[in-house]
């Protein structure tokens, strides 16, 4: 099946094959969702088992799960993008993300969690605050999952689109089907199996993208230089203005902080952690998902690079053969594939498995926070296992049709990565500022956790969706890397775009301030803002009353130094008594 492009030669579009590669992953999806359904039909603790998996998972899968999480379609597409349109810089910012990853293997929070031993993270918050705190950071996390899923959905879909010309939300509603389908029959146990073999899927069309684009282009030397020519090649800018979108600082402190949200509190990570049998394991299985992560975002930045490399004197964008940056790895691959037959079915079927796997570690962490935070705590009467499950299942059901209903304002939005960025940043920040609150502050309270929480919350949203209606509405632009079309056919320089004027009309007049602030500060000012003002309200409230046993609550370090503090102060008051006896002795 042949298409015709702009220039009347054709372009290759999927055939029989492709259709067969990729109708292939979604069979296997549903399999073994159906399969995990039989399997744990006669499980006495269905609800464990539907949200956890019994607790007895294997390193493997949970580790592909993890990684396949992490890596969305968002990645997959929007890297690649970015390094086209704005360059390197932001790569050095991946790095970042290994030692994170690894520090949190020797994590403070994760071995808190096993403490807890519950399913939802944020029980926790339960425990060291009360239960309106609780509440609190459950909407916050499912604010965060109904912003950051619709995003996950449309990616995968418009690289269908891009491929077949099939209309994107028939589309996008195949893919919610398919992943409500496997969650919802199978739990946990379909999720993480599932993402085991849609991570195989994700890495075998990266690679085999990534390989066969440079040899197309002439090798790495020449998708080195070209790209080195054209000022894509820069990692350390040194600039101080919190306005610059990638500057070292943003880049390695402002992004910090976004991933030590989405590792360390994030009831997604914390739930698969604990379907490991012990903390060790949780450990070993969160070190070597950095290592697949690092992998897989480094070879999706080189894909970055090798695209421009192969249209670095013919500007797709520019010539109108695509409307946005993000169908840029799309175009190249059906550009690249014509003698390469199933190469489109396997990118296709890697950009839905990395968005399916998402989706449903998504549908399946919100299933469970709705039940025991927002379901279990209201019954009168305690529902059974299997009825438990059930109202679970009709939570990832509704949770996925109302995330698919989402995905028509999404594509509104400029960018995938600074989109998904800004929108995650809005519950990202409020949600780690509060658990930084009760593992690392004493002193904190309910009510400052509450309000602090509050005010991140509303300040953050305030901030992000400021910044993008000025993104739409052209007050905000940022310096891009330059193009050229000196090698396109005159028929494709014909469709091509002055884009001059619309820079300098759009750069008279400056949005206010904190809109133009760069996307990835957004967490570190969620947090802060949250530690700053719950201190304060905690201070003028009262300060946290710590009962017995409460400093198992704190972080091992807090713990250590709350014991120190005992331990002084039992000594003063038997120095104390000793001293008065002896007064008393003597005075006799």
């Amino acid at each position: 099946m042949d298409g015709s492009d702009g220039d009347g030669s054709t372009r290759r579009s999927f055939d029989a094959i492709d259709c067969a590669v990729f109708a292939g992953m979604l069979a296997v999806s549903a399999i073994i969702g159906v399969y995990q359904a039989y399997k744990s039909r006669k499980n006495e603790d269905a609800v464990r088992e539907y949200l956890v998996g019994g607790q007895n998972m294997s390193i493997f899968p949970i580790t592909m799960s993890l990684i396949a999480s992490y890596i969305s379609g968002i990645t997959i597409l929007g890297l690649p993008a970015e390094m086209y349109v704005y360059g390197t810089r932001k790569l050095i910012l991946r790095y970042n993300r290994f030692f994170l990853s690894l520090s949190l293997s020797l994590s403070l929070s994760l071995s808190l969690f096993y403490f807890v031993r519950q399913f939802a993270s944020l029980q926790y918050l339960n425990l060291r605050f009360n239960s309106a705190v609780r509440l609190l950071g459950s909407v916050i996390f499912l604010i965060k999952m109904l912003l950051y899923i619709p995003l996950v959905i449309y990616v995968p879909a418009l690289a269908f689109n891009q491929v077949t010309g099939i209309n994107l939300h028939a589309i996008a509603a195949l893919v919610c089907v398919v992943c409500i389908f496997y969650t919802t029959l199978g739990g946990l146990k379909a999720v993480v199996w599932t993402d085991a073999v849609q991570t195989i899927v994700m890495f075998g069309g990266v690679i085999m993208i990534a390989v066969i684009g440079t040899n197309q282009v002439g090798g790495f030397q020449q998708v080195w230089k070209r790209n080195r020519d054209t000022d894509r090649i820069e990692f350390f800018d040194m600039d101080l203005d919190p306005t610059a979108r990638h500057t070292f600082w943003t880049v390695v402190i402002g992004n910090y902080f976004s991933w030590l949200a989405s590792c360390s509190v994030n009831q997604a990570m914390v739930q698969r952690c604990l379907a490991m049998p012990n903390l060790n394991k949780a450990n070993i299985t969160v070190a070597i998902m950095a290592v697949g992560i690092i992998t897989i975002v480094s070879l999706s930045c080189y894909t970055g690079i090798v695209i421009f490399a192969a249209f670095h004197d013919c500007d797709p964008i520019t010539t109108k053969q695509i409307k946005k940056p993000d169908q840029l790895l799309p175009f190249f691959v059906m550009e690249m594939t014509e003698s390469i037959p199933g190469l489109p079915g396997l990118f296709v079927a890697g950009v839905f498995s990395a968005a399916l796997s998402t989706m449903s570690t998504g549908l399946n962490s919100m299933s469970g926070v709705i039940y025991e935070d927002m379901v279990k705590p209201w019954l009168r009467v305690s529902l059974s296992e299997v009825a438990a499950s059930r109202v679970m299942k009709l939570t990832v059901v509704l949770t996925g049709t109302l995330c698919v209903t989402l995905v028509f304002l999404v594509e509104k939005l400029t960018g995938l990565i600074q989109a998904a960025k800004s929108l995650s940043g809005i519950t990202a920040g409020p949600l780690l500022g509060i658990f930084t609150l009760g593992m690392f502050f004493p002193f904190a309270n309910s009510a400052g956790a509450l309000v602090g929480g509050l005010v991140s919350l509303n300040l953050v949203a305030w901030i992000s969706f400021g910044t993008q209606a000025a993104i739409s509405n052209g007050k905000i632009h940022f310096p891009v890397k330059p193009v050229s079309i000196d090698g396109c056919p005159q028929s494709l320089k014909n469709h091509a775009t002055n884009f001059t004027l619309v820079v300098e009309t759009a750069i008279k007049e400056q949005p206010f301030f904190l809109y133009r602030m760069s996307y990835l500060w957004y967490t570190w000012v969620g947090c802060l803002t949250a530690i700053v003002v719950g201190l304060l309200v905690s201070w003028i409230t009262g300060p946290n009353k710590r009962k017995p046993g409460d400093e198992k609550l704190y972080t091992p370090v807090i713990r250590s130094l709350l014991h120190k503090t005992a331990t002084i102060v039992d000594k003063r008051q038997q120095n104390g008594a000793v001293m008065m006896a002896t007064s008393m002795y003597i005075y006799v």
